[in-house]
Formats: structure tokens, sequence, C-alpha cells
């Protein structure tokens, strides 16, 4: 694969039930944070994987019915840690991420999208489709806050479908080649969330594997543990969910030196994010 740099950091957190995160877990209350990625491409510029939390989560839901979101799901992040914040501090602009690659829709995942209005805005179809067809009053039940949209997505959405070159895969079946340059390697990783993809890269020292959502902690891919059944509440597809968990367990069997990241997984991703950009620690 053709060689990135890669930087990770936290834009804020929720408090979630590490029992509900992964059947047999304790019983107490475990930081989610909002992972976001920063990619160095040599020719296409800055690209973000998701950009966290922002103060727009507190503004979007004040009122009902959005309201039941922020009371089921606690949400701590301040103005310095959100995304746009952290880049600047790295003297990096707003204008110069070129591209920002959206792993899903819920609010932990794109909060910082009207932070970048040059970028181009990446999602596979069905996250886009699902998120439209969604009603704004019921979108809170699925992760959604239609506010935290920007108001020309539409005109600035492109599809994961439709850029790069689709390439077979052993265990996926098939992945998007996303610059035919294979650099960014796209994959379809549904269930948590309509269309959820996650990305694969290169950098000097290590494979990394961002799998978003499709588990929470790393006992869920290496052992196949499943969450406990109450968050098909919250899942797009219970289904969908096991049968990528599967093709990423597969994918690890056969990579262990690969590094997988799941978004939440703060066992996994503690070691790898840092404040100040070092493009030589990952």
């Amino acid at each position: 694969m053709k060689e990135l740099k890669l930087h990770l950091n936290y834009a804020g957190y929720c408090f979630a039930h590490e029992h509900h995160a992964i059947r047999g877990g304790a019983k107490k209350e475990i930081k989610f944070h909002a992972l976001w990625a920063l990619i160095a491409h040599p020719e296409e510029g800055y690209i973000l994987f998701d950009t966290g939390y922002t103060q727009r989560f507190f503004d979007e839901t004040k009122s009902f019915p959005n309201l039941i979101y922020a009371k089921v799901t606690k949400v701590i992040c301040e103005k310095e840690d959100e995304v746009i914040q952290q880049l600047e501090r790295n003297g990096i602009r707003p204008d110069e991420i070129k591209m920002i690659l959206i792993s899903h829709f819920h609010a932990d995942h794109i909060a910082g999208l009207k932070d970048f209005p040059n970028a181009r805005l990446i999602s596979s179809k069905k996250a886009f489709e699902h998120t439209v067809s969604t009603p704004k009053i019921m979108g809170f039940s699925k992760g959604i806050l239609h506010g935290l949209i920007p108001k020309n997505f539409k005109d600035r959405i492109e599809f994961v479908e439709d850029i790069g070159v689709h390439k077979n895969d052993p265990f996926f079946g098939h992945y998007q080649d996303l610059f035919s340059d294979d650099s960014i390697r796209v994959y379809d990783l549904p269930g948590h969330a309509a269309g959820q993809i996650g990305i694969r890269l290169k950098t000097k020292k290590n494979h990394y594997f961002l799998i978003a959502d499709a588990c929470w902690i790393d006992r869920s891919y290496k052992e196949m543990v499943l969450p406990h059944p109450i968050v098909k509440l919250f899942f797009h597809s219970w289904k969908d969910f096991k049968e990528s968990l599967s093709k990423v367990n597969q994918h690890y069997l056969n990579h262990p030196e690969e590094v997988i990241v799941p978004t939440h997984c703060s066992k996994t991703t503690d070691p790898l994010v840092s404040e100040n950009i070092d493009w030589n620690a990952l």
C-alpha cells in the first residue's frame, strides 16, 4: 500500500455501560471517546475521517424531541476539544482540509462537518439515503441530529462507490480503492448504522484499519463476543452487524500484525492519540 501519515485524537466523549458494550462486561460506566483521524496524503492533502463532537450537539439537543438524546447519552465536549480548535493549535486551517470521510451519520461522528465548508464530503450511498429519509422528529432515535448536517449537504456529498476503483477482498468481498493509488481502502461495515464504512491505510510504522462502530470493545472482533442484546434497539441491522463483525474477525485472524481501531475502544485508542501532531508517532 502507498504510505500515508496519520494522526488520531479525541473530540469529546460520552458515557456507556460496559456490560452493554460487550456481553460479560463489568456493570460500570466507561467513556466512549469520539475518535477522529487526520490523514496526510502526498497528493490529495489533508483528509479527515469523522469529526467527533462539537458544542453544536448541545445546541441541537436543547428541546424536545432531541432532548431525549441528550438525556440518554451524557456528552462531554469543551470548545477546546473540537477538531477545528485542535487543528488550528497545530497550525492547520479549516480550508486546508480537502476531504471528510464520514463513517456514518451519528452525532458523535459528524458534529464538526459545518466547520469545514470547503471540504469534499464522502459517505456511502446507503448512509446518505438512510439519513435523508429519516424524519427529523425521529432522527434522535437513530443517533441522527439533522441540524449537525450542513445546509448545502446534498450539493456537496459524493458517494464512495462512485470514486476510485472497486477491488476484490478475500474477507469482505470487495473494497473501494479511493484514489486508485492503493493509499486508502474503504470497506463496507453496515449494521450499527446503515451504510457504515471503515478505512485501511499504511504509515511508515504500521497498517491501520479504522472500523468506526463495527464493534466497541476489541474483544468483540478478536473473540466474536457480541454486545448486550439491548443495543439492538439502536442498531440499524443486527444481522448486518454480526456479519460485519465476523468479517473483521476473519481479517484480524489473517492479519494479526495490523492495528484494528474501533472508535470507542479506549484500550486500543489511548496509546494512539495525542494532542500535538507528530507524523512520526504512528
